[in-house]
């Protein structure tokens, strides 16, 4: 179990413009070759928008990219013409195959937070994709075969306690509250990247959201 605090996480965005970023992995000008992933996952990055801030048009390519809304309401426009509202419970994947550009704003008037995670694909290249799934139940299992990977959202009330499936690579991050891993406890923003592990349990210290991704390897098309 190899425990990343919030604290660690590298600074980014792009403060005056209202844009706050916190970077799990290796990213931008934050190079750091031991870093860059964990299984699939290339990056986890908080992000915090002011109303009327937002990313402009940019590119990806090769890359899944899955997004859960903590607070506010995400605007998403990408060039396949779609234009969607993400809400907290939803999660939002776009599949970026060959190349896709998009934009995220927050168009509303309240504070946008959310987390967003790139995965890399078994097979690179292919025609973009996009899926929202509206209100992801509590424990339901969202796969991401292109990644050979599954993400369960558990929400934990203080007490409550649940297992931690075993699987080869397995990414927890809370996103809320605080629970107990293992004998580790864990805050907002703090993750666990777990290799090989089993019987793990987890058990919730006050309400807390937390994200668990199980992850078949590491190996993909994407170094």
């Amino acid at each position: 179990m190899d425990v990343r605090r919030a604290a660690d996480r590298y600074p980014g965005g792009d403060p005056a413009a209202g844009i706050e970023s916190r970077h799990a992995f290796s990213f931008g000008p934050h190079y750091d070759p031991d870093n860059v992933r964990f299984g699939a996952i290339l990056a986890c990055n908080e992000e915090r928008l002011a109303p009327g801030a937002g990313f402009d048009e940019h590119a990806h390519s090769h890359t899944e990219i899955v997004t859960w809304v903590v607070e506010g309401e995400l605007t998403h426009r990408d060039s396949t013409g779609r234009e969607t509202r993400v809400r907290p419970g939803d999660v939002q994947r776009l599949s970026a195959g060959g190349g896709v550009r998009h934009v995220e704003r927050n168009d509303g008037d309240v504070p946008l937070v959310f987390v967003q995670m790139w995965l890399a694909p078994r097979e690179v290249g292919g025609v973009p994709a996009y899926e929202i799934v509206r209100g992801l139940g509590d424990a339901v299992p969202y796969g991401v075969p292109e990644a050979g990977a599954v993400l369960r959202v558990w929400r934990l009330g203080a007490g409550a306690r649940t297992g931690v499936l075993s699987a080869p690579y397995v990414y927890v991050h809370v996103v809320r509250g605080e629970v107990d891993l293992a004998g580790v406890v864990l805050g907002a923003g703090d993750a666990v990247r777990i290799v090989g592990e089993k019987g793990l349990e987890m058990t919730g210290r006050a309400d807390a959201e937390v994200m668990v991704w199980e992850m078949a390897d590491g190996a993909s098309a994407v170094a």
